[in-house]
Formats: structure tokens, C-alpha cells, sequence
């Protein structure tokens, strides 16, 4: 294990957006035909029996990851579930819809036209300002969306009637644009207590005590599966050309 101190320390990107499906050969080739997103990893999810994970990639860094597995149920209730639209309510707490990046508007209309050219309807591109965009959906009532447009201007773009109703005081709303530096002190952080009232995962109480009331060093090593199911020789692949 390694850890990162750094004066003003927080996630520089998504790394993974993982979705469920009932279908995942389906998704995959839907990703791969329709975006262009070469799969990387299709393998039994690590720790959770009888399920599969796969990855897409976006960059070198981030991808779209399916679970496929026994429990993964095919009711879709739209408003509950599934948005169906990036114009729709879902429950709180899930994702309403994803947008993927291209670096320009001539990349968007590319994209546009490459989802047409394989059936499948496109809304857009619609201009927002600070990004344009094209929308549509996946297998499963996916809600999509392409964008493009980087660095939003904050002062533009927070506006003061929504903050109020969003119950934002001014001195959270700097607190908000500007986090508070974190400095990673020199020893782990211990666990919080069991009862903290901050969000949890939801698992059995037995298993969620045995996981985050054990020490990292011992979960670490009940779940980690770092060998790969194909084992791969480059030594051997440079020697047959």
C-alpha cells in the first residue's frame, strides 16, 4: 500500500464508472461498436462470487466498468431505477445521466454522427455555455451524453437564487469553491468509531465489522487479488515478433 500527501489533496479524475447489467456482452459490444471504447478487463469480480466485471477505456486512466451477476435485476422502473432522459427525476443517490469527454466541437459532431451511422438516435448538440453537448441512450435505458468545454468560470456560472435555495450560506459557498487545504499527516488515520453517523456502506452487520473494523494491513490482505487470469510473457511475445 502507498499513500499521496500533497497540500491541497483530492481526486484528479473518475477512474472508473461501474454500471450493472443483465447483459453484459451486450454492453460491451454496444461501447466498443457504437462509442469506440476498446475493452481492457472481463474477469470474475474480485470478492463477489458468481459475478463478472468488465472494463472499457476512455483514456489510459478512466474507464466504463459493467458487474454482471445472478442478483442483478432487469426491472426498470423509470423515475425509480433508471432518469430514461438527462431531462428526468431518478432516486437520490443514483446516476441520473453520464457524460463522456472529447476534446472539441468538430470531435462532438464526429461522435454525433458516428452514434447515428450505427441507429442510434441522437439529441443535440445543445450549447450550455461552458460545454456542448449531445445526448442519447445505451442498452438497459442508459441516459448518455457526449461533452465538450473545460475550466468553467465560477463566477459565471454560480448562480445566487440557486444557491439560496439550496440553503447556502455565503460563507459556505467559499468554502465550497475553495476548499480548505488537506495536509496528510505523517501516521494512517484511524477508523472512525463503528457508530459514526456518516454515510456507510451497506453491508451485514457482520461483514461490514469484519471489513472496517479490521486494520487496512488485514483487509488488504482477505481481499486483494492482484494476479491477473491471463499471464502475459512480454518477453516471449517480443521473441515471436
Amino acid at each position: 500500500m502507498s499513500s499521496s500527501s500533497s497540500p491541497n489533496l483530492h481526486p484528479r479524475g473518475v477512474h472508473h464508472l461501474a454500471l450493472t447489467t443483465t447483459d453484459i456482452k451486450k454492453q460491451l459490444q454496444f461501447f466498443n461498436d457504437v462509442l469506440g471504447m476498446p475493452l481492457k478487463a472481463l474477469y470474475w469480480m474480485h470478492g463477489v462470487e458468481g459475478y463478472f466485471h468488465g472494463f472499457l477505456e476512455l483514456g489510459p486512466e478512466s474507464y466504463v466498468a459493467f458487474v454482471a451477476g445472478p442478483g442483478v435485476s432487469g426491472d426498470i422502473q423509470y423515475g425509480v431505477t433508471h432518469s430514461g432522459s438527462p431531462m428526468t427525476p431518478v432516486t437520490g443517490g443514483t446516476m441520473q445521466h453520464v457524460a463522456f469527454a472529447v476534446d472539441n466541437y468538430d470531435d462532438l459532431l464526429a461522435m454525433r454522427n458516428r452514434v447515428r451511422s450505427r441507429g442510434v438516435h441522437v439529441m443535440g448538440p445543445l450549447d450550455h455555455g461552458f460545454c456542448q453537448s449531445i445526448y442519447f441512450a445505451g442498452p438497459e435505458s442508459l441516459s448518455l451524453e457526449i461533452s465538450c468545454g473545460r475550466n468553467i468560470d465560477a463566477r459565471a456560472w454560480i448562480d445566487p437564487e440557486v444557491v439560496e435555495l439550496c440553503g447556502i450560506s455565503d460563507e459556505e459557498l467559499e468554502r465550497l469553491k475553495s476548499p480548505e487545504p488537506y495536509h496528510a499527516p505523517e501516521a494512517p488515520v484511524p477508523q472512525p468509531p463503528m457508530d459514526t453517523p456518516e454515510p456507510r456502506m451497506h453491508l451485514p452487520p457482520e461483514q461490514y465489522q469484519l471489513l472496517l473494523g479490521s486494520s487496512d494491513e488485514k483487509v488488504w490482505e482477505l481481499l486483494s487479488e492482484s494476479t491477473p487470469p491471463v499471464v502475459v510473457d512480454p518477453a516471449a511475445e517480443a521473441a515471436n515478433g
